[in-house]
Formats: C-alpha cells, structure tokens, sequence
C-alpha cells in the first residue's frame, strides 16, 4: 500500500477525470432517448436551466467535502460526525449496485463494436438485441469483459491508471464526437433534427418533464454515488475546486449538446422516431447505420465512442469502493480490485441472466436488471444527494462565501444547499417511489 494518500499529477487530468466521470452512457445513451421521450427542445430548456443553477450545488459540495475531509467515503462521513458513518457506506454500496447493470451495458457496447466490423447482413435490429441479449454465455462473457477492463484500470492506480485511461480515452472521445457530428450534419434533413433540438414548444412542459430533467442532470453528473467525493479526496490542498466545479459541469453539458447534436440529425434523415426509448442506441441508430454509406466505418467509430465513454465513467464508479475498501480494510489496491471483481462479478450476472435464463425472477415486479437500475437512480442516488446536501450544509457548514465573491449570489448558494436541493431531492424519492 501507498505510504500517503494519492493525489492527481495536474489540475488538467483531474479535469479529465472528473468529466470523464460525468460524460458518460449518461450523455450519449441516456440524455438523447430521456429528451426524445419529454418533448425534444423544451426539455432541452429545462435540462440546461437546472444543471446550470441548481445542480452545480451538491456537485460543488461533493468535491469539497472530499477536499475537506482528505477521505474515501466512508471516512469522509464519519469526520464530520461518528454517528453519519453508515450513511457513507451507502455510497461504495451504490457503486457497486450501479456497476453490477451499467457494466452490462458496456459488455453490449464490446458486442457492437464486433458487430459493425464483421461482415454480417442484420435486416431487423430489434430482434438481434433480444436475442443477443437472451443468449446467457455469450452475453455473460462481454460483461465481464468490460468488468475487467474497468478493473485493470484501476488496479493501476490514480497515476498509472485512472489518470493514463483518461488522458487517452476523453481526447479520444472529443475527436470521435466531431467527427460523427460532422457527418451527421452532412445528411439529408439534418435540419429537422436541429429544429426538434433547439426549437422549442411550450405546451409541452409539465411537472414530469421537469422531474425527468432533474434526474437526467443528477446522473450525468454522477451525483450520489460518491464518485466526485472520491476524486475530490485526491485534490492537493492549494488547488481550487472553484473553476473545476464549472469547467465539469460546461464540459458535461457541451457533451450533451454534442451527442443529441450528432443523433437527432441522422433519426430524422431516416424518417424515424426520436422518442424510441432506451433502444436507441443499440437497434434504432444500428438500423440507421445500416442504409449510410459506409455505414459499418460509422457505426465502428459511433461505439468506440461509446466504449471510451463507458470505460472513463466506469472507472470512477468502481473507485469509490475501491478506495473504501483498500483505506479502511488496510489492503493493497490490487486486492481491492480484485474482490471487488468477485463481488460484481456475483450481481452482475444473474442481472445479464435476467434477460434469458433467469427472466423468469423478479424483484418487485421488475427484472433483476431493471431492479437494480431503479434500486440505484430512484432511491439510492437521490437518497446519497440528499444526505450529502444535508451534512454539507448544516454540518460541515460549507458556504457560498468561501468561492463566491458576490453577496446575493453567495446567499443563493447557502439557499439552495440547504433547503432548496433537499426539498427537490425528496420529490425526486416521492415521484420515484410511487
């Protein structure tokens, strides 16, 4: 084990590593089915109001508690107060349960990425997803293929791994990104796609886009899972988190833009629906790429994207347990990695089976899978928000005043972190639990 805790090398590669974290399957999965669902352009709207005033509150608080406190998670709690220690293992808890369906859908990424290099001839998308999906050995071995990947990174260290899997993967994805958004914009029609985009129809906001548009912001960011705590804990003590709290957050929402930018063009140039749901990307774009000319170079580049997106955001996910449990097992980080593999490993398939052999089980009328994405994104993540927002605020007593030089705007900030995000916080659980 390390004699000292680690630190990141630059402020650029925490940068990196911090939007690596939040520029995920979050913006290029998630964000374009999420907005085709609640009204195109008006969501678009919301989306950026609320991450643009309201979420870079408990993203700010994350990063300093971790600043603060110098600690994993768990630790980082249990400073502030001995009694708020088991509210800290909730998060290693959620990164694991997050890591144990997310990591699935990164094998599926592995899958395409064969699949549009191969030579095979797929007339009907929709189809050869379930049955992929459905046939249990195969699908099995590309989640824990990209487990694997993930966890190779992190055994490495912050140095060597999570700072050299980002230093490499996000310039990567940028380029990629440019370049689809490129071609897409080349197509036929293009235009009605950045319409629905960026022209907006009022009638459509209600209470439920509104809530849809919080939660997007909260998962793209990866708030409540511990993540930026984690990586915030790793910041030197004369760095400011000042600018880095907005450079992620601009970073984040240009991604965002950027992948709706690249999508919605090529949806309505082929005359189909944008609100397909979390099909998307894996039969809708598939079907699209299918009738571009050099559909199979388009589709390869569109999920290496995806792949350098999953694996960055990936990687974050699985360091807050990590570092829980190396720091407070006093174990090499290795060694963490490696019972974290194990323990994954034991969630995540039967949740890869919950498609095929094991449809059969389901816990509160949901497949495995989908239990442990609802388990995570409705409860546990607003839950670990809420928490982090309350022992922030009235705790720790963080305050606008220490990186806020304007009075009013300072106030807003104490505000907003301790009545306002909560009491939003709660209606998230309220509307998710129902």
């Amino acid at each position: 084990m390390e004699n000292s805790r680690p630190s990141w090398t630059s402020r650029l590669t925490f940068i990196l590593a911090a939007v690596g974290s939040a520029v995920g399957l979050g913006n290029i999965w998630r964000f374009p089915y999420i907005m085709g669902q609640n009204g195109g352009a008006i969501f678009l709207l919301v989306y950026l109001g609320l991450i643009l005033t309201i979420c870079f509150i408990p993203l700010f608080a994350e990063l300093a508690m971790g600043k603060i406190t110098k600690k994993e998670c768990i630790g980082a709690y249990e400073s502030v107060n001995p009694k708020f220690k088991l509210l800290g293992f909730l998060n290693p808890l959620t990164g694991i349960l997050i890591s144990s369906f997310y990591f699935i859908v990164g094998g599926w990424i592995i899958k395409y990425i064969i699949l549009s290099v191969s030579e095979s001839k797929i007339t009907d998308f929709g189809e050869y997803f379930t049955a992929f999906t459905q046939d249990s050995i195969p699908a099995c071995v590309y989640t824990l293929l990209f487990l694997f990947i993930c966890v190779f990174f992190s055994a490495r260290g912050i140095k060597k791994g999570i700072e050299f899997a980002n230093n490499v993967l996000m310039p990567l994805f940028a380029v990629i990104l440019i370049g689809l958004i490129i071609y897409s914009l080349n197509l036929p029609n293009a235009k009605l796609g950045l319409e629905y985009m960026f022209k907006p129809d009022f009638t459509k906001i209600n209470a439920q886009m509104f809530l849809a548009a919080l939660g997007q912001a909260l998962f793209t960011l990866s708030i409540g899972m511990g993540a930026l705590l984690t990586y915030g804990s790793y910041i030197k003590e004369d760095k400011s988190i000042t600018k880095s709290t907005y450079t992620i957050i601009l970073s984040d929402t240009l991604f965002a833009l950027m992948a709706g930018i690249m999508i919605f063009p090529a949806i309505f140039s082929f005359g189909l629906e944008p609100n397909s749901g979390a099909g998307l990307v894996f039969v809708t774009l598939p079907h699209i790429f299918a009738q571009m000319h050099y559909g199979n170079i388009v589709s390869a580049a569109f999920f290496v994207l995806l792949l350098a997106a999953a694996i960055t955001s990936g990687i974050s996910i699985l360091e807050v347990p990590i570092a829980s449990m190396s720091e407070r097992l006093k174990i090499s980080r290795k060694k963490a990695c490696t019972y974290l593999f194990l323990i994954i490993s034991a969630i995540a398939i039967p949740a890869t089976l919950s498609f095929g052999a094991l449809s059969n089980i389901t816990l509160l009328n949901k497949s495995i899978f989908d239990f442990l994405d609802f388990i995570t994104s409705s409860l546990l993540m607003p839950l670990n928000a809420l928490f982090l927002c309350v022992i922030a605020g009235w705790f720790l007593k963080i305050k606008g005043g220490h990186f806020i030089q304007n009075k009013f705007l300072s106030f807003l900030f104490d505000i907003g972190l301790k009545f306002i995000v909560p009491i939003i916080l709660i209606s998230l659980l309220y509307i998710g639990l129902k």
